[in-house]
């Protein structure tokens, strides 16, 4: 009799479809500047992510450390900017949809992540055929999941 191991997947549509396990790093500090870059690691793939900036500073938010500490280098850094809180009210992006193993954070002191996490293990996307740089897609190669 024929045994199967039923495990999610990457590419597997139902793994993204149902609920997320709830997963929240509060008061990160990740600034000021790009020597203080931090990095949230997340013990499953994300099916979305969400990035919220209590500080008075932008936060830079990327895929990878080098995709946050090339500010004014050539080329740029593979990033995008959460604007700094106004007047104590936080600045809020998201959820995204991401498939995401790890999230960089620069240039503010008081930052949180939620997220929701799938089934899938990191590790699914810790290979070279699908992260030719490690554990988490760079932001300056292109991810060709199936």
């Amino acid at each position: 009799m024929a045994s199967y191991t039923y495990k999610p997947g990457l590419g597997q549509a139902a793994a993204y479809q149902v609920s997320g396990k709830p997963f929240v790093s509060g008061t990160i500090i990740a600034g000021p500047g790009p020597v203080m870059a931090q990095v949230v690691n997340f013990p499953n793939v994300t099916s979305w992510v969400m990035v919220i900036n209590h500080d008075a500073r932008d936060c830079r938010v990327g895929f990878s450390k080098n995709g946050v500490d090339r500010v004014g280098a050539t080329p740029q850094g593979n990033y995008f900017v959460l604007q700094a809180a106004v007047n104590n009210v936080s600045t809020t992006i998201g959820p995204l949809d991401l498939k995401v193993t790890q999230l960089w954070l620069s240039g503010s002191a008081d930052v949180d992540v939620v997220a929701g996490l799938t089934y899938i293990d990191s590790s699914d996307i810790n290979n070279i055929s699908v992260s030719p740089s490690g554990a988490n897609w760079s932001g300056s190669a292109g991810a060709q999941v199936g």
